[in-house]
C-alpha cells in the first residue's frame, strides 16, 4: 500500500482538487490513517485496467491509500486485467476474486474484509462517477463532522448525464424510502460513498441484503445507530448504457426495500444484534453430521461447508457403514453401525478436536457466513450455544416445498416460526440440533445427548445448557442453513407425529422447556372438534358456536396459506395445515399419557433411503 503523504499544496494540479479539500482529506485521515478504495467489478475486462490506473493517479503520492478491486465472478477477462494492474502497482492494488456472482453487496463485504484503511471509499468499478470528487467528500466529512458522505444525483451541484426514465425511477424510489424508512438523504443508490471504518463495519456486520437494495440497508443501519450522513455532489456520465432497470429488478428492489422496512421498523432486528467480533485466532470448529448413509444431500452439505471462509474447521461424518468415499481433506468419516442419531452425535463429540462443536443435519446446507456469524458469540463466556433458522431450499420438490410452507405458517409454528424463517436475534432455551453450535466443554459437562430419545434429544441438551449450566443460548437469523423438508402428506405427517409425541411426553418429564401452552393448542383444538360435534346436536346455540368456530378456523388458515402464484399450492398447503394440526394434537395427547417412549432405532423418510448408492 502507499503510505507516503505529500504536501497537499503541491498536489493540487495533479489531483484536480482544491488544496483545502486535499488538506481536509489529510486532516480526516490524520496520523496513521489511510483510505481504502473498494471497487466492485463484474464483466469489465475492457475497461477495468484503465479505471484502476485512473484511480491510482488521483491518489498517488497525495495520501496513504490502497485499491481493492473485487471481481464478482466475471465471465470475461476481468480477472486477468485486474491481475495486470496488481503487477503494475503491487504496493497499492490488492485484488479480491470471488468464484461466483454474489451481488454487489456481497462483493463489497468481501472487499472490506481485506482492507486496512481508517476510511473506506465504495466506488463503482465502471467509473461512471468522477472519482476525483472524493476530495470534496472529505471536505464535507470534515466540515459537517459526518461519519458517512454519499454521492447524490439529486444534489443541486451535481452534473449528471442520465436517462429521463432513470431520473423518474430515482425520484419515485426516493419518495418511497422517505415514507418507509425516513432516511435524511435524497439518493441512496449512487455508487460513490465515503465511510469511516467504524460506521461501515457496524453496518456490514448486520447487513442481510446482498444485491439490489444493499445501499439502503447499509445506510439505514448506520443512521439508526446514530452515525451522521451527509450528501455530496457528483459528476455522472451514464453514456449509452442500457442499465438494469427491468421489471424483475424493480420487483426485487421493492421486495428488499419492504424487507428492510420490516426488519428496521417492525422487528427492530438491527438493534438486537450483539457487537461481537471474530477473535484474532478463531477457535477450531468440529462439525458433526449424523446420517444413516452417504447421499447426494450429504455431499451438497459438505460442499456448503467447504465454501465457508473459516480458517480452522473439521467435519465428522457418521454413517452406519463405511462409504468408501474419498472425502475432502477436512472431512473425517467414522462408521458407527446402525444406532440412533443421539449415539452417533456422541461419538462425534468424543472424536471432535474443536473447542466448538456444530451439529448439522446431513440434508442441511450452510449458507454464506454461517460460521462467521456464529463463532464471534463464543467470545462471551456466558454464551454456551448458538443456533439459527433452517429455511426450505428453492430446489426442493414441489410437495416438499409445500411442507416447508406449513412450517413457515404462523398458525402452525407460532412464535417458533423463527426456526424456519429468519426473524430477529433473541435468547432461546430450545433449538433443533440440525443447526446448533455448542461449546464442547458444555456438551461434555451434560454428558452429551440423551440416547433414550429420538427426536427430542436436542431439547434435553438445550435444557441442560441453559437451565442447568446457566449459560445463554442465542438465536441469530444470520446463522442460516437450508434444510430439505419431508414432502406432503404422509412423510410430513409422520415426522410431525414423532415431534408431537415426544413433546407431549416431555410436557410432564421436562417442564422447563416443554410445559408451554402453545404446544397444547392443537390438542385443545382437536378435543374441541371431537367434543363439539355431539354437543351441536344438543342445542341450537351449541350448533352455531360449533359452526362459527370451525368457519373462522378455516377462513383464517385459508388466508394464512395464500399462495397467489400457484392455486393448487394454496389448496394443498391449506389442507396440510389442518392435517398438521390434527396429527400434532392427537400425537401430543398420546405422548402426554404415555409412561415411556419406545426406542426408535430405525430412520424414517430419509433422503438417503430412496437414493441409489
Amino acid at each position: 500500500m502507499n503510505t507516503e503523504r505529500k504536501d497537499s499544496s503541491n498536489s493540487n494540479a495533479r489531483t484536480g482538487g482544491p488544496a483545502d479539500e486535499v488538506a481536509s482529506a489529510c486532516a480526516c485521515l490524520s496520523n496513521g490513517g489511510m483510505l481504502s478504495i473498494i471497487m466492485p467489478v463484474f464483466n469489465l475486462g475492457k475497461t477495468i485496467y484503465d479505471n484502476i490506473k485512473r484511480v491510482q493517479s488521483i491518489f498517488n503520492d497525495v495520501i496513504p491509500f490502497e485499491i481493492v478491486p473485487v471481481d464478482d465472478g466475471s465471465k470475461d477477462d476481468t480477472r486477468s486485467e485486474i491481475e495486470r494492474s496488481a503487477n503494475d502497482y503491487p504496493n497499492t492494488v490488492k485484488p479480491v476474486f470471488s468464484p461466483v456472482n454474489g451481488g454487489k453487496g456481497s462483493a463489497l463485504a468481501q472487499g472490506l474484509s481485506k482492507t486496512s484503511g481508517t476510511h473506506i471509499l465504495l466506488l463503482d468499478g465502471d467509473l461512471d462517477l468522477n472519482p476525483s470528487l472524493v476530495w470534496n467528500f472529505f471536505d464535507i466529512m470534515r466540515n459537517e463532522n459526518a461519519d458517512i458522505v454519499i454521492g447524490s444525483k439529486m444534489h443541486p451541484e451535481s452534473k449528471i448525464d442520465y436517462p429521463l426514465r432513470r431520473r423518474i425511477a430515482s425520484f419515485v424510489y426516493y419518495g418511497i424510502v422517505k415514507i418507509l424508512i425516513g432516511l435524511p438523504v435524497h439518493d441512496t443508490q449512487t455508487g460513490m460513498k465515503l465511510f469511516t471504518r467504524e460506521s461501515l463495519e457496524y453496518a456490514f456486520s448486520r447487513m442481510l441484503v446482498k444485491r439490489f437494495a444493499f445501499d439502503l440497508e447499509v445506510l439505514s443501519i448506520a443512521c439508526s445507530n446514530g452515525y451522521k450522513i451527509a450528501e455530496a455532489p457528483v459528476e455522472l456520465d451514464f453514456g449509452n448504457k442500457s442499465g438494469s432497470l427491468t421489471l424483475a429488478n424493480i420487483r426485487q428492489v421493492m421486495t428488499d426495500t419492504m424487507a428492510i422496512f420490516y426488519r428496521l421498523k417492525i422487528l427492530r432486528y438491527y438493534e438486537t444484534l450483539e457487537p461481537y467480533r471474530m477473535p484474532d485466532i478463531p477457535p477450531r470448529v468440529s462439525i458433526v453430521i449424523a446420517c444413516p448413509s452417504v447421499s447426494k444431500m450429504l455431499e451438497t452439505c459438505i460442499d456448503g461447508i467447504e465454501k465457508q471462509e473459516y480458517p480452522d474447521l473439521e467435519a465428522i461424518v457418521l454413517p452406519d457403514e463405511p462409504s468408501g468415499r474419498n472425502w475432502q481433506q477436512f472431512v473425517r468419516e467414522i462408521p458407527t453401525g446402525k444406532v440412533r442419531p443421539a449415539e452417533k452425535r456422541n461419538m462425534g463429540i468424543r472424536a471432535a478436536t474443536g473447542e466448538i462443536v456444530a451439529f448439522l443435519d446431513d440434508d442441511a446446507v450452510p449458507l454464506e457466513g454461517w460460521l462467521e456469524n456464529a463463532i464471534p458469540y463464543f467470545t462471551n463466556p456466558d454464551i454456551g450455544a448458538v443456533g439459527g433458522p433452517a429455511i426450505t431450499p428453492h430446489d426442493d420438490p414441489f410437495m416438499a416445498r409445500m411442507g416447508g410452507r406449513i412450517y413457515n405458517n404462523f398458525f402452525v409454528s407460532g412464535q417458533y416460526r423463527r426456526r424456519y424463517t429468519p426473524t430477529r436475534v433473541c435468547e432461546e432455551d430450545d433449538l433443533p440440533s440440525g443447526n446448533l453450535f455448542v461449546r464442547k466443554e458444555s456438551v461434555e459437562k451434560r454428558g452429551g445427548f440423551d440416547t433414550n430419545y429420538w427426536p427430542g434429544e436436542d431439547t434435553i441438551l438445550c435444557l441442560g445448557v441453559v437451565h442447568k449450566l446457566k449459560q445463554r443460548m442465542i438465536y441469530d437469523p444470520r446463522v442460516l442453513v437450508t434444510h430439505h423438508r419431508r414432502p406432503l402428506f404422509l412423510p410430513h405427517l409422520r415426522q410431525i407425529g414423532r415431534y408431537a409425541r415426544h413433546r407431549g411426553f416431555f410436557w410432564r418429564r421436562f417442564p422447563e422447556t416443554s410445559r408451554r401452552f402453545s404446544y397444547m393448542i392443537p390438542s385443545l383444538f382437536l378435543m374441541g372438534v371431537i367434543a363439539g360435534l355431539p354437543l351441536s346436536f344438543v342445542h341450537p346455540v351449541f350448533k352455531w358456536i360449533y359452526i362459527c368456530t370451525l368457519s373462522l378456523y378455516f377462513l383464517l388458515t385459508f388466508l394464512s396459506t395464500h399462495y397467489l402464484r400457484n392455486l393448487s399450492g394454496w389448496i394443498i398447503t391449506w389442507i396440510g395445515v389442518a392435517a398438521t394440526h390434527l396429527t400434532y394434537g392427537a400425537c401430543f395427547l398420546s405422548g402426554l399419557f404415555s409412561h415411556k417412549m419406545n426406542e426408535e432405532v430405525k430412520s424414517f423418510d430419509h433422503y438417503s433411503e430412496s437414493e441409489k448408492k
